[in-house]
């Protein structure tokens, strides 16, 4: 028997996962409300959004959990009667849900703290479920009146007039990892007992182990019960939501007469015990079962010879042959499959795994990738053909390895964008404004590390779309605009990276505005009128605002900054378009990890550089450029007709090596445009394990991160987009000097 102390203690110990799965919950209503709004009669979103209500308060109900489990209570009645028709869906009641759903999340958070008297949040909810109550059309709580009683049973009763209880047969087996999570098998049945009366239990202790084989960390029990209750099969299920991961579940529906028993057995879950078989279904009695063994065991020690128990029962109880013989075959069959496969939704099952634990195997998967390359070039410099291909293969195992354990931490970004839902919603009717959103790409999978740290600067530029961006009903109409603004964020894949966008249908930019204020802030020298992009470029200068006045949404200048910089340190980049009247669009590209990637391994001299392989395009010889070259080693060549950017990274970073006699070009693709990288060696596909850089180097262009190859030495990482930026002709504000006809016209399409 378990004592209260240690009781606690697992509940201690399981608090943290509850908090973590109903926060999820949580999440889910709201997800669910906001999408109700669009659909309010879809039945399975009205279905989904009870079982979350239901389940916060189930698994808040085996925790003890009184504040969660009462005022849960009113939100789940309210959702009910919703599902069943008898209250409609409208902009106001679903407002009501989603701040009853932040209370909610707020109880939870504070689940492991002690309840304070007086606390100002209780009266938010007091008259939280005042209204639940006005809209249920019940009548609301007196000021002094008391919440009621946090039973989860509370629930569960049905009305009187559901007619009599009926008797349910449960079969509940504990898996052994059940203690080891923080569960307590008899927390759990205690909260089954509220939902009826349980007139027989046994605890099936066949499985526990010999005691010198005994592991006390692990649990070997399972129960078969009986339970009189008039509640759904729904209902008692929540009963194990909980613990669903923990245990197998078998729920047998009450029989009307002897004669189903026969299909009762059939569907009970392993048992190797004939009476406790018999038990379980309510056939006989524990009492009858006792007395049968007795008389077994009698029968042995006069005779020596066991009777069958199936015939003592027969004839002591009047039990039917036909109920003996279905248990008998119940027997035979779980016999004969005893030692085959394990159940066949073994295999589904989730784990959870704490993202630390996870990032510590990748950092010692990134030194395996280091070492695995070391060996594979000693290996090769040791010219044995079958050392090399033994190192060859531990390459791909480690590369096959690499790939999977990165998959595990790909998530879809729509969860994320998912969240801004509500964000649009409160922040648009504070703004007097229609907006619709709209989410594309939400499938798109992305390191959950980038994920988690892209969270604000969307925020911003979510925020910031909703402020600046987008009109006011009446503006939009005078501009013949419909009156409902459209806010889209997108996400997809190319060239190795992923590329958000944040597009609104709004005003766009004043660059009039934004020139003045650069003006009076003396970022750009009054009278200069730079060239658009450079303009658009001004947004993201600190403490820069065009806001008219100091809101709590805008005009402290700490938005579009903060996002910049946020980006860039995750080795990203953003870009700024906007048309005046048609609305603005904002482009984040981020590396799709920030752990290991496929590299293309260069070389310029004795310095080594890598390429993200996704980004490369192809490799051509170097031919003559088509224009001159400047100081930093820029010049333009002919592409299969095309113009090509191309940059020297001996001269751009003025490495002191000689020229070769020969070198090549690797094509580069950064967002839309293509451009070369003119370099010594070519050295082939390399698994990169990414590294920070130093201090000293964080303001190198061009650069994102360093690698340290098999032999120990270090090679730089180039960020494609910044070096295209270096690379591309433009970048000097003029066309580079034309030396023949035929290349002045290709350069006029290169600046064009």
């Amino acid at each position: 028997m378990t004592t209260n102390a240690e009781h606690q203690q697992y509940i201690n110990e399981a608090l943290p996962a509850f908090v973590s799965e109903a926060q999820e919950q949580v999440e889910s209503v709201e997800q669910l409300l906001l999408q109700l709004e669009d659909d309010p009669s879809n039945r399975e979103l009205l279905d989904a959004l009870f079982r979350c209500a239901h389940t916060v308060k189930g698994s808040a109900g085996i925790f003890g959990l009184d504040q969660v489990v009462a005022f849960t209570h009113h939100v789940e009645s309210l959702l009910d009667r919703l599902r069943e028709g008898q209250v409609s869906l409208t902009p106001e009641l679903s407002t009501l849900l989603l701040q009853c759903n932040d209370q909610i999340r707020l109880l939870i958070a504070s689940a492991h703290m002690p309840v304070v008297e007086g606390d100002p949040a209780a009266l938010e909810r007091q008259a939280l479920v005042q209204q639940l109550q006005a809209v249920g059309n019940a009548a609301p709580l007196d000021a002094g009146a008391q919440a009621p009683t946090p039973v989860a049973a509370q629930a569960l009763t049905p009305a009187p007039d559901d007619g009599a209880p009926g008797r349910w047969h449960l079969s509940v087996h504990f898996k052994a990892d059940t203690f080891r999570n923080g569960m307590d098998p008899l927390a759990i049945l205690n909260y089954v007992r509220a939902l009826g009366h349980v007139p027989r239990l046994v605890c099936d202790i066949a499985a526990v182990p010999a005691l010198d084989q005994l592991d006390p960390e692990s649990c070997h029990l399972g129960f078969e019960l009986s339970l009189d209750t008039c509640a759904t099969r729904e209902q008692i299920e929540a009963a194990f939501s909980f613990a669903r991961d923990d245990c197998t579940l078998h729920l047998i529906e009450p029989v009307a007469h002897e004669q189903d028993f026969a299909a009762l057995i059939a569907a009970m879950p392993d048992n190797p015990r004939l009476g406790e078989l018999l038990v379980c279904v309510g056939a006989i009695t524990p009492e009858q079962l006792r007395q049968g063994l007795r008389a077994q065991s009698e029968a042995v020690m006069q005779t020596g010879q066991a009777a069958p128990l199936g015939e003592i029962l027969q004839a002591s109880t009047g039990l039917s042959s036909a109920v003996v013989t279905a248990a008998l075959q119940k027997q035979q069959g779980q016999r004969a499959s005893q030692a085959g496969a394990p159940a066949a939704g073994d295999d589904n099952r989730f784990i959870r795994v704490h993202a630390d634990k996870l990032d510590a195997v990748i950092n010692l998967l990134g030194e395996l990738v280091i070492a695995s390359a070391g060996g594979l070039l000693l290996a090769r410099q040791t010219r044995e053909r079958k050392l090399t291909e033994a190192n060859q293969q531990i390459s791909g195992l480690v590369e096959e390895i690499r790939n999977g354990t990165l998959q595990l931490r790909m998530v879809p970004i729509g969860e994320t964008f998912s969240r801004f839902r509500r964000v649009v919603r409160d922040t648009a009717a504070e703004l007097g404004k229609e907006v619709h959103l709209e989410i594309v790409g939400g499938d798109t999978e992305l390191d959950k590390s980038v994920v988690e740290r892209i969270a604000d600067p969307l925020m911003h530029l979510v925020r910031n779309a909703l402020d600046h961006g987008l009109e006011t009903p009446a503006e939009r109409n005078a501009a013949g605009k419909p009156a409902q603004g459209t806010l889209t964020i997108s996400a997809c894949h190319e060239s190795g990276s992923i590329l958000i966008g944040i597009h609104d249908d709004g005003r766009g930019i004043d660059r009039e505005r934004v020139l003045q204020r650069a003006w009076e802030r003396g970022l750009v020298e009054q009278g200069v009128t730079p060239c658009d992009a450079d303009i658009l470029k001004l947004i993201f200068e600190p403490g820069f605002s065009t806001a008219a006045k100091i809101t709590n949404l805008s005009g402290r200048g700490v938005g579009m900054d903060v996002v910049r910089r946020n980006i860039e340190a995750l080795r990203g980049s953003v870009a700024l378009f906007s048309e005046p009247g048609q609305g603005s669009r904002i482009a984040l590209r981020l590396p799709l990890t920030l752990a290991i990637i496929d590299g293309f391994l260069v070389g310029v001299g004795a310095s080594r550089f890598i390429f993200p392989l996704d980004a490369v395009v192809e490799v051509i010889e170097t031919r003559p450029t088509t224009s001159a070259v400047d100081e930093r080693g820029r010049s333009v060549v002919e592409l299969r007709g095309q113009v090509l950017p191309v940059v020297s990274l001996r001269a751009l970073y003025a490495l002191d090596s000689p020229e070769p006699d020969r070198s090549s070009v690797v094509v580069i693709q950064a967002g839309g445009a293509r451009y070369g990288v003119a370099v010594d060696l070519l050295l082939g596909q390399h698994q990169t394990v990414i590294k920070p850089l130093g201090r000293m180097l964080r303001c190198l262009r061009g650069m994102s991160g360093s690698s340290i190859l098999g032999n120990g030495e270090v090679a730089l990482i180039f960020d494609v987009n910044s070096l295209g930026q270096l690379a591309s002709v433009q970048s000097t504000g003029s066309a580079l000097p034309i030396e023949t006809p035929a290349a002045r016209g290709l350069a006029k399409s290169a600046t064009a």
